[in-house]
């Protein structure tokens, strides 16, 4: 069923599956937020929580809730975002489930681009990792093309740079002190540990300064479902489009992997999990979106869960994802797509 809201010359068609389902997600990220919250070493109750934020609490309490969980709640929640909605807008794109930045390549440059920034400047993990990114995405298209971009060989040969690229960033981490070594190693797993306040600013002010480009792309890429010559029958520019997704995408999982680390498999399973939740044929980005989210705080909020070790995240986000994939790797196979 289709909700029509109109506002003066205004029309707005809504779904009320979509509706139900975006409720729903948002109920769940609102109940593992609140779960995130209470649960660690030292457990916090709901009236103890509400009394922190309303500025009471011991300096214990405080301490705790506003500058180590909430800042690492946040930041899983704004990264989980940002990788959910590059994998949906790639694999839109693509027409394609298995093309996602994790899968093709594009994050594991990312990480050397990172690595890269850490070694020569002892900082701008950002600017390296989208720099990182987008030369592994020229490289990978580059070598996949032949007379186009066939989905199949951009896959393959992504899954053959990501193998490389995750070779190079082992070669960098070598070369750094047994410390520095250490962390990075964890963080190249995928980690929301010691997140501060500059992390959360950095994602979320990152996701507000994309987030218009996110809805302008919403209706070209709804489009590009179809076969190239309808949709170039229907006047659209397919190359600068696809460069502009490709380009915003790629800044969405920069970003992503500069505060949480390569999380594996987010940016894959958000996208197919929010299709199967709604099934209509169009991007799907927002649920994705809420679904990149909730994948990375269950994992993480597991990663504490588990007693004596502090896991990496991306050690659970691997553990959701591989399943995923597999499910994928035969359905895709079935269709004769690989």
């Amino acid at each position: 069923m289709i909700w029509t809201l109109r506002l003066s010359k205004l029309s707005l068609q809504i779904s009320r599956h979509a509706t139900v389902i975006a409720a729903f997600l948002l109920i769940v990220l609102f109940a593992a937020t609140s779960l995130a919250l209470m649960l660690g070493s030292y457990p916090l109750n709901t009236a103890a929580m509400l009394e922190v934020f309303s500025g009471g609490g011991t300096a214990i309490q405080q301490m705790i809730l506003m500058d180590h969980r909430l800042t690492r709640i946040l930041t899983a929640l704004g990264a989980g975002a940002a990788f959910g909605l590059s994998g949906a807008m790639f694999q839109t794109m693509m027409r394609n489930p298995l093309a996602s930045p994790d899968v093709i390549g594009f994050n594991a440059g990312a990480s050397c681009g990172a690595l890269t920034a850490m070694m020569l400047t002892g900082g701008m993990v950002l600017p390296g990792a989208i720099a990182g990114a987008m030369l592994s995405a020229a490289a990978v298209t580059l070598l996949a093309w032949k007379d186009g971009l066939p989905p199949y060989r951009l896959i393959l040969t992504g899954v053959g740079a990501s193998l490389a690229l995750t070779a190079v960033g082992d070669l960098l981490i070598s070369r750094m002190d047994t410390q520095t070594a250490s962390d990075m190693a964890k963080w190249l797993i995928g980690t929301l540990n010691a997140r501060d306040w500059s992390n959360v600013a950095l994602i979320w002010c990152g996701l507000a300064l994309l987030a218009p480009m996110v809805v302008w792309l919403q209706f070209p890429l709804s489009r590009l479902g179809m076969k190239d010559d309808i949709a170039t029958g229907l006047g659209m520019a397919l190359s600068p489009l696809r460069l502009a997704i490709t380009s915003v995408a790629i800044l969405l999982a920069a970003l992503a992997v500069s505060t949480a680390g390569p999380l594996p498999f987010v940016a894959f399973a958000a996208g197919p999990i929010a299709r199967r939740l709604i099934p209509n044929g169009k991007p799907v980005l927002l649920a994705s979106a809420a679904s990149g989210s909730l994948i990375t705080l269950l994992a993480d909020t597991a990663a504490r869960a588990v007693p004596l070790i502090q896991l990496p995240a991306g050690v659970f986000t691997a553990l959701i994802g591989a399943p995923v994939l597999i499910w994928l790797l035969l359905a895709q196979f079935k269709k004769g797509a690989l």
